[in-house]
């Protein structure tokens, strides 16, 4: 955590080198309308409108992260025939760079053609060929990854489509030079051997990948996802297993056991072509961004939903996920009155009856910083609704003593309140949260710190905890004390040229 998301979004994005290597693809889309039947067959006549070529697999990943203004490069192997030079077109004007990208000679590029009918798929032709890496094309992907981790690289997306390229030596040789560099690797992966990805910081699967990769079928559950993710960490070495579940959402399970769910927002699906390359690209730009994964997940998921509502593949536009921002969290308070915690406890019973999650956090917010802002941001993602309880001038001054608070109670939530992420701000008079709490009843209680869930007062009243780190090197004490020191610089200034005068 310590990055605002619009932030990240505006300028962090352009900053980003991340480099994406596996098997790249061509996606055709033809598009007609059907009206008869052949006379020559009993099959129907797409009277064909238009046609799109885009990128696909791997190159689909590069493409995402291309047009979220990351610096991005692309390695893999095409062939020499038209939909290779289609394909070589498309990257150029992307603005990927392309220097890995290896031309196979007399071979044909690998391409998808789906035909639609009135935006319903009616057919996909596939041209392909399964050819695994030479030593020689592995040899010259090595030098590529190193010559962009010399040039200075933030992180690797290895995306196998099991095409070839990604070969089990290549691939482990690929995800050793990039840790041993401290950059981050995240693995898209396919088939049912993860051997080759040990070592990975993220491995992206969907829910029928994990099925396959344990050969057994999985409920879409939490409870079942969850323990597929550990029976996946008790057999390979993966430090994140980050689960695609189709409607409901995603789901990551760290090697401790730790578990971040982030549900998916229900809307119209036209084609879910190229929304796990999406997630990949997303999340892994919000991990070297140094986003929370909290954070990620929420751009990954609204990410992989505005591609699935599009005809074709489509790579996600930082224009987009602006936009969502802005609206997402568009001011939410029009009014300057204070609340009272029956006013707001009949808001949360709302909230609630509509299905919407509501979190709350508490605590002086005396002198707000960038700290206090981007806590109150990550609280916020972890529901529909963010509800803050602020400590009362007497409550603050029994906590941090007499010289606190240094901005009263009213003029405090009025600055709370004026936040985009925050619903709403209550004041208790109390020097803990629990009495506001059994009013408000909540789902999510937030603390930020080092606190154990079970420490946590007021956690009976709520149905889950949440412990949040502070973002480091901000506090309100530490702000004090550069005031002060200014202020005594100033006064020993002024005192110096008073005597020289």
């Amino acid at each position: 955590m310590g990055q605002y998301i619009d932030e990240f979004l505006k300028y962090t994005l352009s900053q980003l080198r991340i480099a994406v290597i596996g098997d790249v693809m061509l996606d055709k889309y033809v598009f007609g309308k059907v009206q008869r039947i052949s006379p020559e067959a009993p099959v129907p006549v797409n009277k064909v409108e238009c046609t799109k070529a885009v990128l696909g697999g791997a190159a689909n990943v590069a493409a995402n992260l291309a047009f979220l203004h990351c610096k991005v490069a692309l390695a893999g192997t095409i062939g020499d025939d038209e939909n290779a030079c289609i394909f070589s077109e498309i990257v150029k004007h992307a603005n990927i760079e392309s220097s890995g990208v290896l031309v196979r000679k007399h071979c044909m590029m690998t391409t998808k053609m789906r035909v639609l009918g009135a935006q319903q798929q009616m057919l996909r032709l596939d041209f392909e060929a399964y050819t695994d890496s030479t030593a020689e094309e592995e040899k010259y992907f090595v030098s590529w990854l190193q010559a962009h981790i010399q040039a200075g690289l933030d992180g690797l997306i290895i995306s196998d489509y099991q095409k070839g390229v990604l070969t089990p030596n290549l691939t482990q040789t690929l995800i050793h030079m990039a840790k041993k560099a401290g950059i981050l690797v995240l693995v898209d992966p396919k088939g049912v051997d993860w051997l080759k990805y040990e070592g990975a910081d993220f491995i992206t699967p969907n829910i029928k990948e994990v099925a396959q990769c344990l050969g057994n079928n999985i409920e879409n559950t939490n409870e079942d996802v969850v323990q597929a993710g550990m029976n996946i960490h008790e057999q390979y070495r993966v430090k994140h297993i980050l689960v695609t579940r189709s409607e409901k959402g995603l789901t990551l399970i760290r090697d401790d056991g730790k578990v971040w769910n982030n549900a998916a927002t229900a809307q119209e699906v036209f084609d879910v072509s190229g929304a796990g390359d999406t997630v990949a690209a997303v999340f892994m730009a919000a991990m070297v961004g140094h986003l929370s994964i909290q954070a990620g997940l929420l751009l990954s998921n609204v990410a992989a939903g505005i591609a699935v509502s599009k005809v074709g593949t489509y790579p996600i536009h930082q224009e987009d996920l602006l936009q969502w921002w802005q609206q997402h969290f568009a001011r939410k308070n029009q009014n300057n009155h204070m609340s009272s915690w029956q006013e707001v406890a009949e808001k949360i019973k709302n909230w609630q009856r509509a299905g919407e999650t509501v979190v709350f956090t508490n605590g002086c917010f005396d002198l707000v910083h960038r700290g206090h802002i981007v806590y109150l941001q990550e609280a916020a993602l972890l529901g529909d609704h963010l509800v803050v309880g602020v400590n009362s001038d007497a409550s603050v001054r029994r906590l941090k003593g007499k010289t606190r608070p240094f901005i009263k109670e009213e003029d405090r939530l009025l600055l709370l309140r004026s936040l985009r992420c925050v619903d709403e701000a209550v004041l208790f008079t109390e020097d803990t949260p629990e009495k506001v709490l059994s009013v408000l009843k909540p789902d999510i209680l937030v603390k930020g710190g080092d606190y154990q869930r079970d420490e946590v007062l007021g956690k009976e009243f709520v149905k889950s905890v949440e412990i949040m780190p502070f973002s480091p090197g901000y506090s309100t004490t530490a702000l004090v004390q550069k005031i002060y020191a200014v202020q005594q610089k100033e006064k020993q200034e002024k005192e110096k040229q008073e005597k020289q005068e």
